[in-house]
């Protein structure tokens, strides 16, 4: 399992979506509210955090196991989401305009090579946190946990 140090403050809980869980979301195509993941028991959060998300099978088991949980908690299945075939995430040679947008706008540049170096799971994260829809307060933070800037 991978958290990031800028997810410490609420992590241990799981009050908040992990980025790791995020990132499975995206690939299975399912909309969580904040609200629903907070109805969720702990262990329930720990299996979405612990569950592997990667072939197709895991992916429509992911999705169950999560819509299965939701159903339970909220009476209904999430909201599909559609899943981008090519993330941009898993594209080391393309920074997106968003990420070099919220670097710029605090005064830092993500080189290509720094983003190259970067694992899937840190690109993801750095995309989230610079969409201008997301509280992106932890983009600095995160930037330097991966070492990309100082």
């Amino acid at each position: 399992m991978t958290f990031f140090k800028f997810e410490a403050d609420f992590v241990e809980a799981l009050r908040c979506i992990p980025m790791q869980v995020r990132l499975k979301l995206d690939t299975c195509g399912i909309k969580l509210k904040l609200q629903d993941w907070n109805h969720f028991t702990q262990a329930e959060r720990e299996r979405l955090v612990e569950l592997l998300c990667l072939t197709s099978a895991e992916i429509f088991a992911y999705r169950e196991q999560l819509n299965q949980i939701l159903i339970q908690h909220t009476g209904k299945s999430g909201t599909d989401l559609p899943v981008d075939e090519n993330p941009p995430w898993l594209d080391a040679a393309t920074i997106p305009e968003s990420v070099t947008a919220k670097a710029q706008e605090l005064g830092l540049t993500i080189t290509l090579a720094q983003w190259s170096s970067l694992q899937p799971i840190e690109r993801f994260a750095l995309i989230k946190l610079s969409r201008s829809s997301h509280e992106n307060k932890n983009f600095l933070p995160a930037a330097q946990e991966f070492g990309i800037v100082d």
